[in-house]
Parts: structure tokens; sequence; C-alpha cells
């Protein structure tokens, strides 16, 4: 029976649902795949920071997030800062990373997961940016530490998009893509066709937990276009940052402009698209108004989809129905598996 310890970065909507999930699935884990697990570290960048070599009480851990209470009351010995310190002083296999992203560097995402996989942990992530900005180099680390790297939970939640193409489909080479990849204005735009007005509809996406408070991020297009960014660096190999995607939000999305396109029988929505383009890539990031004849018109609330181009197989697309941090939570739990259990 092999037996792992976990440090949670981050315990917000995705690393909560990680714990539930890990709690869950504990006796599957023992019986089908012969490994125990104990969360060993959590920090937090307002909730505090805990470590306990025997292990955390995960059910006290999340009973004291939900009342907004400080994680130190779990630790048993003095707990670093949040930070490479804290990552050196915990004991611990396996890294979760689920820092909130910077579209900007992916720090300091990219120094949490490059400590772990140089302290011989393997290090698995639902953050975006240390894929787009630090991809390279982590994989030159993971090697070189004989451990994992591994994201599948960043571009489509549970979708296993990088999986695909790295286990499915090993030698097809990506020529393009096209979709749905971001739940939030998807939701957005629904919600403004039913009706509702922009403040209303983003008062709806942050009350179910699809938006933050400052949507900006998802409204302005950033979030699909670090999206775009990181499945071309990592699919087309060639590294891309948000930044070099053409991005235009959902902003200038009127109710006029809804209404004229349901007249049509058409329907706005974000679409994100990348390219090869010679020896380089290009991405995109826009609304678009969409016809019934189009897979991307049915897809509706926070639901995803994309469409994939590639040498042997002309249109292959994947869709995603509705995830939230449970699915990404999932996707984690999978990663974990893949690592340790190949």
């Amino acid at each position: 029976m092999a037996h792992y310890n976990l440090i949670l970065v981050g315990f917000g909507n995705v690393g909560q649902a990680l714990a539930r999930l890990l709690m869950r699935k504990q006796d599957l884990l023992k019986s089908k795949y012969g490994l125990t697990w104990a969360v060993t570290g959590i920090t937090t960048g307002r909730h505090g920071a805990a470590i306990d070599p025997r292990g955390i009480d995960l059910n006290r851990a999340l009973e004291i997030a939900a009342a907004g209470g400080s994680l130190d009351v779990l630790s048993r010995q003095p707990a670093p800062q949040p930070g490479t310190a804290f990552i050196q002083a915990c004991p611990a296999d396996v890294l979760f990373e689920n820092s909130p992203v910077n579209l900007d560097t992916g720090q300091p995402a990219i120094d949490h997961l490059r400590t772990a996989l140089e302290k011989g942990m393997h290090a698995i992530t639902a953050n975006k940016g240390p894929v787009v900005h630090g991809f390279r180099i982590l994989q030159e680390t993971a090697a070189r530490s004989g451990r994992k790297f591994l994201f599948e939970s960043t571009v489509m939640d549970g979708a296993p998009i990088f999986a695909l193409f790295r286990e499915a489909l090993p030698a097809a080479e990506l020529s393009g893509f096209r979709g749905i990849l971001n739940s939030c204005t998807n939701l957005i735009l629904t919600r403004l066709e039913q009706g509702e007005t922009f403040d209303q509809a983003v008062a709806y996406a942050q009350s179910v937990g699809v938006a933050e408070t400052d949507p900006s991020a998802d409204v302005d297009g950033w979030d699909a276009a670090i999206k775009v960014a990181a499945m071309i660096t990592v699919l087309m190999d060639i590294p891309f940052t948000p930044q070099m995607v053409d991005r235009q939000g959902i902003r200038e999305v009127t109710p006029a402009m809804l209404r004229q396109a349901q007249q049509q029988g058409k329907r706005w929505k974000l679409i994100c698209t990348g390219k090869r383009d010679g020896a380089g890539a290009a991405g995109k990031v826009a609304p678009e108004l969409i016809g019934p004849d189009s897979p991307l018109f049915s897809i509706n609330g926070t639901s995803c989809y994309c469409q994939f181009q590639t040498d042997v197989l002309p249109g292959l697309g994947i869709v995603e129905n509705n995830p939230g941090p449970e699915t990404t939570a999932f996707v984690l739990l999978a990663d974990f598996l893949n690592a340790v259990h190949p």
C-alpha cells in the first residue's frame, strides 16, 4: 500500500471541492489503486495556513473555511507565510497548486510548482498562468526530477484536452481550434438573451460562483485569451502569451444586437480561435454571430465546446456541459492518479 502526503496551495472553491472529493473517494483509492493519502499542508492567501505531518483534519478545515476563520489553529508546527518557504517546510509527495491566476507573469504559481518539483514532488495545477508563462522550464524541471507536471484542468475543467493529444492522438499535428472556452461569458450572454440586463447577468454569474467579484478577466476576454495561449503553447509547441491574442470581450454586445440576432435565428457567442501561421501561430478571442448550422449555436449556460483541426482528423469536437469546481477537482484527482499510478 503506497501512501502520499499532499499540499494544497489555495483553498477556495476548487481547493475545497478537491478536499471533499478526496474524502469521498478515499475507500476507492485504497481498494482499487492501492494508495492512501493525507493532506499535510494547506496554505491560503487570506485564511491562514496549517502544517501537520500526521494529516490535517479536512472536515475541520472545511468548517473553518466556510466560517471565514483561520486555518492557523490546525497547524502542529509554525507555518511559514504562503509561498516557497511553506512548500519547503511541509513534508509532502504531491503539490496541488490552485492559487489565483496571474495573467502577466504566472507568478507566484511558477515558483510554487518549480519548488515542489525540485523537492521531489509531483506538481499538479488548475492555474493557467504557469502553463502559459512557465511551461518549458517546468517541464524541464519535472524531467530532471523524475516527477510529473500535470495541468489537465486548466482549459476546459473536466474535458481531457491535453491528455487527448498526449495519449489518444500522439502523432496528430494540431493545425487549429475553435470554440467557446469561457463559461462565465457564455452564461452571461445566455441570460442577456433571456432579457436580463448586463448587471443582472453578471450578478447571477457571481451568485453561482462562475464570476469573480471583479468579473473583468472574464467579460473583457482575458480568461479566454490565456486559455487560447495555453493551448497554442502546449498543443502546438509554440510559446504564446495572452497579450499576443487578438482580444475583444463582450461589453460591446448590446441588447439591440442580441434582439437582431434572435430575429435572424442566430446568437452572439465569445469565440476562441487558434491556428498555425507559418512557423508561428495566431490567436483570437471575439464575439461572433453564430448560426444554427454551427455546433457552437447550442452551447448554453456554463457549457463549453472546442473543435480541433489536425492533419489526420479534419474536425474533432469536445463538449462539456455545465462544469463547476467539482469538475475541476475531479481532474486534479485524475492528474494525481496519473502521476503516482500510471
